[in-house]
């Protein structure tokens, strides 16, 4: 039978930056070794009684060690410049406190950070040229940003909140949404899937479509261009048919009566000939 080996894995290092986060993976850390509670409260051990047995002083042993265990996983989660201001605290509530105070900022400072999130959330609405992937990646980190301050903001409001702010080219997909799927049921996850995959057939639609515009286009030009002629070319062309004009238009000087535009042939001044007229 092979045999099973848990290697404990290190604490999350904080080093002053995104206290949120590094307070929740700690708070996991400490509950997975049993060790959370010695933050919330100031944990004391009884004394000792006399005449305890081996067991009851093994396990008396193991309640004081408890404490400092918790400051000591506390003190290797943080970087030095974090240490040495925490290294004075003998609890491991005091030095939860501390670095809660100094980096997550005061209850007053903490409330104004939540409601300038609340704030954005109201506000947000979908860019014309946004992706449903860009959209739902915005909203979802003003979420996780209010979660991480202590409020909690159910699915549901979320659903309602991207239905609302999405645009006109949606409306079919709400309108079938709506008719099949009950959506106070209806997940985040679920509805930014259904959204997306309604704005990739649309995609691929508008491509399939430029593409056979641009078969058809080809195929009545027999694969070629027409190249509309330039300014300079229509100017040179029509120089041309004038100096042909011209061409034609110009005689020999007349051997009858010695002027030009015409020939002898068709000359008033022939004599005994009548008018050309006649």
């Amino acid at each position: 039978m092979a045999s099973s080996h848990f290697s404990a894995p290190s604490p999350p290092m904080f080093d002053g930056n995104n206290y949120p986060v590094w307070a929740i993976k700690m708070r996991s850390y400490l509950q997975a070794y049993d060790l959370w509670e010695l933050v919330e409260v100031d944990y004391e051990v009884e004394p000792l009684r006399a005449g305890a047995t081996v067991n009851q002083i093994k396990l008396h042993s193991e309640e004081n060690a408890r404490p400092y265990k918790t400051l000591t996983a506390i003190q290797v989660a943080v970087t030095d410049d974090i240490f040495t201001r925490i290294m004075t605290c003998t609890t491991p509530r005091q030095a939860w406190k501390k670095v809660q105070e100094e980096f997550q900022g005061s209850t007053r400072s903490r409330q104004m950070q939540l409601l300038n999130l609340r704030r954005e959330f109201k506000n947000m609405k979908m860019l014309e040229h946004e992706t449903m992937k860009e959209f739902s990646n915005k909203l979802m980190k003003i979420v996780n940003q209010i979660r991480l301050h202590g409020e909690f903001l159910p699915d549901q409001r979320i659903v309602e909140k991207i239905l609302i702010c999405l645009l006109e080219k949606y409306e079919v997909k709400i309108s079938t949404l709506e008719e099949t799927r009950d959506l106070t049921q209806l997940r985040v996850a679920e509805l930014i899937n259904a959204l997306q995959a309604t704005e990739q057939r649309r995609s691929l639609r508008l491509q399939g479509e430029s593409s056979s515009s641009e078969a058809a286009f080809a195929a009545n030009n027999n694969g070629k261009s027409i190249q509309q002629p330039r300014p300079f070319q229509r100017q040179n062309r029509g120089k041309e048919i004038t100096n042909q004009r011209e061409n034609k238009m110009t005689y020999d000087p007349c051997i009858i009566c010695k002027k030009q535009g015409h020939t002898a042939k068709i000359c008033w001044w022939r004599p005994k000939d009548m008018c050309h007229h006649a």
